[in-house]
């Protein structure tokens, strides 16, 4: 699968260092991977769940959330968001045009 927007994903993490190890191995992980649907993430990533159009990963342990929106026909994955859990609490990235 190919990560669009990885460089963007990298920056954003850069903002939170407890978090760089695990993004990296994300990013290697889904350019291996060829999931078909959700299914096949979650035997991966057990938590990542579907929100309307976008996917959620919860990451170290749920203190952050990795927002990607995912076609699984075309193999691409889109960075959408990065955020704490607060941030994602408060719901800002719902009001992207592609959720």
């Amino acid at each position: 699968m190919h990560l669009i927007s990885a460089g963007k994903l990298k920056q954003a993490v850069c903002k939170y260092p407890d978090a760089i190890k695990t993004i990296q191995a994300f990013c290697k992980t889904i350019k291996q991977a060829q999931w078909q649907n959700l299914i096949e993430v979650q035997q991966v990533y057990r938590d990542a769940e579907a929100v309307g159009n976008f996917t959620i990963f919860n990451i170290k342990g749920n203190k952050y959330r990795l927002i990607l929106n995912i076609d699984y026909q075309e193999q691409v994955a889109y960075f959408k968001y990065f955020l704490t859990h607060a941030e994602y609490d408060r719901e800002q990235w719902k009001n992207d045009p592609y959720f």
